[in-house]
């Protein structure tokens, strides 16, 4: 019989990026059919996507490394839960490469049909309109739409940038990350006799991002992830995207709505779940 040992810093890179893998793969795999075949026609179906694939993450590698697939979960466990500071590197850089192979293999398969759609819409790609088709890797603010929209033109944008402004999509990627990191805690909280047995948590982990996908994303596509975000957009961005995918110095919502938001989000979820319910948790009377 084999003796039993914790896993290395690189058992957990390597965790870490098999499970981001999977989340980024099938869930921009149903962006990705929605953008380019109309497929997955309604915001529910795509959500639905998004939350299956954090279970199968969860219940594949959560064993060897609790499955985080998310820096901002990372820096919450870190800051509130005692994680070991010489794992956030590991993990946050196999959550990105996992995210940037996924994005690389779904632009293989659909790159084709990416190219068919751009000159469905008569849009360049790496030019304003091609928004259309890069957000099948970063996320924009407000969603481009999808292949049943008209195209995603420059005038539109702005004017849908004056519906969903940049201080809107701050506010609901911080919340949304906050509720995402809440729940984590309080189903990982022992003293929560309500929470699921933990074969189930990773189910309602998926539920809970189903929903807030379901509410957030028409404003900002509803990332809660940096690297779901940044890898693939880092990807669009070589793949010929350039500026429009990652456009350095003259928009940074991609920094500050898409990274730094979902980071705040998830230590204030994580901070009130610790300072102010878990508290009650640890004064309850113990079970008869």
């Amino acid at each position: 019989m084999s003796e039993s040992r914790t896993p290395s810093l690189r058992d957990l890179f390597v965790a870490e990026a098999i499970g981001t893998f999977i989340l980024i793969f099938f869930g921009l795999g149903a962006v990705h059919a929605a953008v380019a075949f109309g497929a997955q026609s309604g915001l529910w179906q795509v959500a639905t996507v998004w939350g299956v694939a954090i279970m199968l993450a969860i219940y594949c590698i959560g064993q060897i490394s609790g499955a985080h697939i998310n820096p901002a979960i990372t820096l919450c466990m870190y800051i509130w839960d005692d994680f070991d500071a010489k794992k956030i590197g590991p993990y946050i850089a196999g959550q990105l490469a996992g995210a940037f192979i996924a994005a690389a293999l779904l632009f293989l398969l659909f790159s084709a049909r990416l190219e068919s759609v751009e000159k469905e819409f008569g849009v360049q790609r790496g030019k304003p309109g091609s928004e259309i088709t890069a957000s099948c890797y970063g996320e924009f603010f407000p969603n481009p739409g999808s292949l049943s929209e008209k195209p995603y033109t420059v005038a539109e944008h702005k004017e849908l940038r004056r519906q969903v402004t940049h201080a809107t999509a701050f506010w609901a990627e911080l919340f949304g990350t906050a509720i995402l990191a809440f729940v984590v805690m309080a189903l990982g909280n022992a003293k929560n006799r309500q929470s699921p047995k933990s074969n189930l948590a990773p189910v309602f982990v998926g539920l809970t991002v189903t929903l807030l996908i379901s509410v957030i994303a028409p404003l900002t596509q509803a990332c809660f992830n940096p690297a779901r975000d940044f890898a693939p957009r880092l990807f669009a961005a070589f793949a010929g995207w350039g500026q429009i995918a990652l456009p350095l110095g003259s928009d940074w919502g991609w920094l500050t709505v898409y990274i730094l938001a979902p980071i705040v989000g998830a230590i204030l979820g994580g901070g009130f779940y610790k300072k102010v319910v878990e508290p009650i948790f640890m004064n309850l009377p113990e079970e008869a």
